[in-house]
């Protein structure tokens, strides 16, 4: 009151006074909320839920929860009823969220200077197949039907590179030959059994040491790479208000300073960093809308 009667009486007098910016105090939430998208496992995520939930407490003077729901579908309706705040998604999970309102993108990761990275087409070493042309007619795996690395966009690629014009893999891949995983190693080991000629999955499989064995990705190369994939986002509730939203981006934010990036790369795997919502999610909107499948 006295900060707003003091502005007033400046304004009368010609004064421009603007307000100091907000900071953590000025928050208008009781407690965050922040969801997490369940892709690891319940072990790992129970260490970075309490890590998470404490460093934020710290920064916003507020409690913070950190939650990990069954599926990222009740994050998107946690946006939309209010009982989430904030929610790490695919790119995926960033459209359908976009498309009922319900959320908007915060941050996005930066891998190598970059907010995008590739996916890969794998198979066994002594196979024949060097470009995605060669896999016509063959049996593959796809990660899962939602993976955006292991389905959407090697489905998108395929449309681009003018080689499917029916949203249906079958078209290109044959009856029979397609199978779907339940995630990256799922998919992967298909080839390695030989029940599938090739594996679509992110790049890090093969090029990271994240989800195979040092003599699993020994016997597997690359064939084809397509892109971009978007990297995943940190989304807010489209009903925070602005000066919530700048508080909560200024936190997050902080996970980037030095003496941070090792906590930052452990929940979130690299750099966050703002980037422009229309096109980081044009790729993915492309896929979707080519399968019939946006939301």
């Amino acid at each position: 009151m006295i900060r707003s009667s003091f502005a007033l009486a400046l304004a009368f007098a010609g004064v421009i006074a603007p307000f100091p910016p907000a900071t953590a105090a000025d928050l208008s939430l009781a407690k965050v909320v922040i969801a997490l998208k369940p892709d690891k496992n319940p072990e790992q995520m129970l260490e970075e839920r309490k890590t998470l939930s404490e460093f934020l407490s710290k920064k916003l003077g507020k409690p913070v929860d950190v939650i990990v729901p069954l599926s990222s579908s009740v994050i998107t309706e946690g946006f939309a009823n209010g009982t989430v705040d904030l929610g790490y998604l695919s790119a995926t999970d960033m459209v359908v969220a976009a498309k009922r309102n319900a959320g908007k993108i915060l941050l996005a990761g930066e891998i190598d200077g970059h907010n995008y990275y590739q996916s890969y087409w794998l198979a066994l070493k002594e196979k024949p197949y060097n470009k995605v042309e060669d896999l016509k007619g063959k049996p593959v795996a796809f990660a899962s039907k939602t993976s955006t690395s292991g389905f959407l966009i090697p489905m998108w690629d395929l449309k681009q590179k003018g080689l499917l014009k029916d949203p249906k893999p079958e078209a290109y891949f044959g009856e029979g030959n397609i199978f779907y995983g339940t995630g990256y190693v799922s998919a992967v080991e298909r080839v390695l059994n030989g029940q599938a000629e090739a594996a679509a999955v992110s790049y890090y499989v093969l090029d990271k040491d994240k989800h195979l064995t040092v003599e699993q990705r020994g016997k597997l190369k690359r064939v084809a790479s397509q892109g971009p994939v978007p990297t995943h986002i940190i989304a807010i509730r489209s009903s925070i208000s602005e000066s919530d939203r700048k508080i909560l981006l200024n936190a997050l934010d902080s996970l980037n300073a030095k003496g941070n990036e090792e906590l930052r790369d452990k929940l979130f795997t690299s750099k966050l960093v703002e980037v422009d919502a229309a096109d980081h999610l044009k790729s993915i909107r492309e896929a979707l809308e080519f399968l019939g499948d946006a939301k």
